[in-house]
């Protein structure tokens, strides 16, 4: 990881994903959340991340193969590749 990433923390919570790879973190939660909830729902959350496409995203990042159905384990993956993330970069205090 870079030093230009970190995770900006105000009163315990993360209030700023900077830099590329903290970004990339962020990314991948997202996904990884719309991808849960498109498996428990079926809604999706826009329309332009098709489940398809958010399993596509999801393999890139995590470099596994995902197959129609699979939008569970993939939003797991894609959550804890970012948690992994997280965990490697350094926490900047306040505003």
């Amino acid at each position: 990881m870079t030093e230009q990433s970190f995770l900006r923390v105000q009163d315990g919570k993360v209030t700023g994903y900077v830099g590329p790879e903290a970004t990339e973190a962020f990314r991948a939660i997202s996904i990884g959340s719309a991808l849960k909830f498109y498996a428990k729902t079926g809604m999706k959350v826009n329309r332009v991340y098709t489940p398809t496409r958010m399993l596509a995203v999801a393999s890139s990042m995590t470099g596994k193969t995902y197959k129609r159905g699979q939008y569970e384990q993939a939003g797991d993956d894609l959550i804890g590749w970012a948690n992994e993330i997280k965990a490697s970069l350094p926490i900047v205090e306040g505003a």
